[in-house]
């Protein structure tokens, strides 16, 4: 009988998203079949704490929030002689040893390419895509300098980091409403949607609580659309069918928010998305040009609108959310690929890439 495959599930983390990493962290476990998998759970604190994890509890229970609880600390070996092993820092005595890295951390530490260099210094198989895609991703400013570059139509958008105000100019661009987020976060934790210009700087000084670089994005018209890219063992991509996300608008906040996204049953996905053929074949294909573009692997979730105009990039996400509720896993159940078996898929290449 062959051994079960060591896998270390990373949740938690620094950034803004700590509390979705665990609940997407949780589902993961759940779905990671025991016969083929021994799971070593790995929390890390909001304070970056790396200590053992746990393997439940991490559900949202009465729209409370799970975290991360500190225990003993632990640290990863970044010897390549030694990659994949887990030490007590007190004791020095090993904690775990593992075959692969299963990050499923959100958000700025966990998703921009940081994480993603140390595991690269530890020659450790991990995950998920690389050091440079990873942050390109993370940043919408560079994620739409890329795209730019690749010839994909992006959002309109005005980066402020200096300054709280539009110029005369760019507001006439953009127009009303904008949305403000942080260019560097996710989860739409810190976006404002801004309907008149005196509620801008109230908007920047939210987002910058998150972040020193902020975007303001003029809206689109049209349907919301996610599409997950997910690639195999052989380098080969395959893009899922899109969902169109339903009654966005609806919400408390008038948006498709963090509480519309994890704490209201406001928003429901049309999978597959209820569009003619060729147009579903083009946001698939948009998709996989946005995944090749940033020079992804792994899997990457990626966002569009689609307008009058066709279909225009919103954003990509190299590490989307997998709660029970999100898109990513829902869109690849909805294209014949369960949960289990896309857990599978990416274990696999990330070990044949590695």
């Amino acid at each position: 009988m062959n051994e079960k495959i060591r896998v270390a599930v990373i949740y938690g983390g620094l950034s803004t998203e700590h509390s979705v990493s665990c609940v997407s962290a949780g589902a993961v476990m759940a779905n990671l079949d025991p016969e083929k998998y021994e799971v070593v759970p790995i929390g890390i604190t909001r304070e970056g704490t790396w200590t053992p994890g746990v393997t439940e509890g991490l559900e949202i229970t009465d729209r409370v929030l799970p975290e991360v609880t500190l225990g003993d600390e632990l640290t990863l070996s970044l010897n390549p002689a030694t990659k994949g092993q887990f030490y007590n820092t007190s004791t020095g005595e090993l904690h775990a040893e593992v075959d692969v890295i299963f990050p499923v951390l959100h958000g700025r530490y966990g998703e921009d390419g940081t994480v993603q260099g140390l595991f690269e210094l530890s020659q450790v198989p991990y995950v998920g895509t690389g050091v440079l895609s990873s942050a390109a991703g993370m940043d919408k400013e560079f994620t739409k300098k890329l795209m730019v570059a690749e010839g994909l139509p992006v959002t309109p958008e005005v980066i402020l980091r200096d300054r709280d105000e539009l110029t005369a100019a760019e507001q006439a661009e953009l127009g009303l409403p904008v949305f403000v987020k942080p260019a560097r976060g996710g989860s739409s934790i810190g976006v404002s949607k801004v309907s008149a210009w005196d509620e801008l700087p109230a908007a920047v000084a939210l987002a910058r609580e998150s972040d020193d670089k902020v975007i303001v994005e003029a809206e689109l018209v049209g349907d919301e659309v996610e599409v997950g890219v997910l690639q195999y063992p052989d380098g080969s991509l395959y893009a899922s069918v899109p969902a169109k996300l339903n009654d966005t608008e609806e919400s408390d906040e008038g948006f498709y928010g963090f509480e519309t996204k994890y704490l209201d049953d406001v928003v429901t996905p049309t999978i597959p998305a209820p569009y003619e053929p060729a147009l579903i074949q083009q946001i698939k294909d948009m998709a996989i040009e946005t995944f090749r573009a940033l020079d992804c692997e792994g899997l990457a979730r990626v966002d569009f609108f689609v307008t009058e105009e066709g279909p225009k990039l919103n954003e990509i996400n190299t590490m989307p959310g997998f709660t029970p509720i999100s898109m990513y896993p829902q869109v690849f159940a909805a294209s014949g690929v369960p949960y289990s078996e896309l857990l599978d898929v990416m274990i696999a290449q990330a070990l044949t890439r590695r």
